[in-house]
């Protein structure tokens, strides 16, 4: 009874993979899955393809079928799937699958399910990949944003800022008291210096200077009748 419904399964199958299943066997044959990934990227002619190898146990429904699952040969690496290093956890993911369904023909429904949790460990790879992208992408923007907005003021950052401005307007206020001394300085090295009546004398100065003060204070005697004039 295993073999007729295996015999029957087998030509259902060819129907609904005409180029795709290839036998092996009368009890052996394999299928080729090719994946759809959504907004694949890869540059690439040929998706990802997926050979799965199915062998009959004599007792197959009632018992699980031998499956193996390998890459096409010398297919093109994907960058987000690798059936070499993911068949493991491929494979294991059938057996609920598999358990499932024993009892009835199954491979159909192991098909469909190998399809799918293909393409989502592949979609789920490569939204990571664009996460994290998109991530360094954002640090990346952050950091050169800070070029444009200063430090971010707090309590310890405002205390020393504060000290630094204390001191930058001390130093600021001794230099500008060092040059006003200094223009004092300057000043008082050139004003003229008042001598002493004994000074004028002793430097034979004393006629030179009361004629000078003489000359200063003396008016002229055409004003002085311009001013009598003027009174009367």
């Amino acid at each position: 009874m295993g073999r007729e419904e295996q015999v029957e399964e087998r030509e259902v199958l060819d129907s609904i993979f005409p180029d795709e299943i290839t036998d092996i066997s009368e009890t052996e044959y394999r299928i080729a899955i090719t994946l759809d990934i959504p907004d694949d990227d890869e540059e690439q002619d040929e998706p990802p393809v997926v050979l799965l190898t199915v062998r009959y146990p004599p007792d197959y429904p009632d018992v699980a079928p031998v499956l193996e699952l390998s890459p096409p040969p010398n297919a093109p690496s994907h960058r987000y799937i690798s059936i070499a290093d993911d068949k493991d956890q491929l494979l294991q993911g059938l057996q609920e699958t598999v358990e499932e369904n024993l009892g009835m023909a199954m491979v159909f429904t192991l098909v469909s399910a190998l399809k799918e949790a293909a393409e989502q460990l592949a979609v789920e790879r490569r939204d990571a990949v664009l996460k994290e992208e998109e991530e360094q992408l954002l640090a990346a923007e952050r950091e050169e944003n800070k070029k444009f907005h200063g430090t971010q003021v707090n309590r310890e950052s405002f205390t020393k800022w504060r000290e630094s401005f204390m001191k930058e307007m001390e130093e600021t206020k001794a230099k500008e008291e060092e040059d006003r001394l200094a223009d004092l300085k300057k000043a008082k090295i050139k004003e003229p210096v008042k001598l002493t009546g004994r000074q004028l004398w002793e430097r034979g100065l004393v006629g030179k200077y009361e004629q000078e003060e003489a000359d200063e204070d003396e008016v002229p005697a055409q004003e002085v009748r311009k001013l009598s004039v003027g009174d009367n």
